[in-house]
């Protein structure tokens, strides 16, 4: 089985302008996009660049786990509409990180609110025939409040939501740094991934020493780091993805892999994004093939 490889648009290739950026992600054989929002423009410049859309992110997720039921409520009709101008330009997968607007919000609180306030946001997404798809980042520390970045977190959503319309963004990177066992997490969970992220973390031993799992005291030596661990491109951390690759398959998953580069050696110019981005597509494509 083949998988489409894509990739969210990092910053400094982003510069370019959609068009510049769909031109060269076709040039060096990337399928698709996640791109930032839906619209025609964007729309046009992945036709004209002969690649598809792979998830669109969407807005007003925050106070959708706001304690206020009118701010709740004002955000769930903007996100319907929002939602319904994507549907119309033909997208399929909406991103969602599930981050409450206050940060301090205890995850079960949070559970609380999202029990009350997405049914209504699933609904509307099975008669637009749109896939969500929640990202595993945890959060900022000290809080680490979002939804969804835990099995038993996912497992308590999953049984208030059965529908296959609500989902997970598989995002092993988030796992492995929180100490978490990510091909159980695919097993448990693959029925419902609607979509994947190729993102890799390297542990790093000394670090961990120095601080255990907390963030570091006085910062991280790397960029997209807290301390004892780093996110990296595919193949450069402790992510088997032949192994996700054939669970995926077996799952017959048939959404993409969207590179999401964040790792301190690809950055800061368009020259590391670029190596970066190609680096991750040519390692994907040893097992998504």
């Amino acid at each position: 089985m083949t998988f489409q490889i894509g990739m969210r648009i990092p910053p400094i290739i982003g510069k370019a302008g959609i068009q510049q950026t769909a031109a060269w992600a076709a040039e060096v054989g990337l399928d698709l996009l996640d791109v930032p929002d839906l619209t025609p423009e964007i729309k046009q410049a992945c036709r004209d660049a002969g690649i598809g859309i792979g998830s669109v992110d969407v807005r007003h997720t925050a106070k959708l786990l706001s304690r206020n039921e009118v701010v709740r409520a004002e955000a769930s009709e903007a996100l319907k509409l929002q939602m319904d101008t994507i549907s119309e330009l033909g997208g399929k997968v909406l991103f969602m990180c599930l981050v409450p607007e206050d940060i301090t919000l205890p995850r079960q609180e949070g559970f609380a609110i999202f029990k009350e306030s997405f049914p209504e946001i699933v609904r509307h997404a099975e008669q637009r025939e749109l896939y969500i798809a929640i990202e595993g980042w945890p959060g900022p520390a000290p809080y680490y409040p979002t939804l969804g970045c835990t099995p038993e977190m996912l497992r308590a959503m999953f049984e208030a939501i059965p529908s296959k319309h609500f989902g997970l963004n598989y995002d092993p990177s988030h796992l492995v740094r929180l100490g978490i066992d990510y091909l159980r997490a695919l097993d448990e969970f693959g029925e419902r991934v609607n979509h994947c992220h190729g993102k890799d973390t390297e542990i790093l031993p000394e670090e961990q020493y120095e601080s255990g799992v907390l963030a570091a005291t006085f910062g991280a030596k790397y960029g997209f780091s807290e301390g004892s661990w780093r996110y990296t491109i595919p193949g450069h951390g402790t992510v088997e993805w032949g192994k996700v690759a054939v669970r995926l398959e077996r799952l017959g998953y048939q959404g993409a892999i969207g590179i999401e580069l964040e790792d301190h050696r690809f950055w800061g110019s368009l020259e590391r994004e670029q190596q970066g981005i190609v680096k991750a597509a040519q390692h994907l494509r040893t097992y998504f093939k």
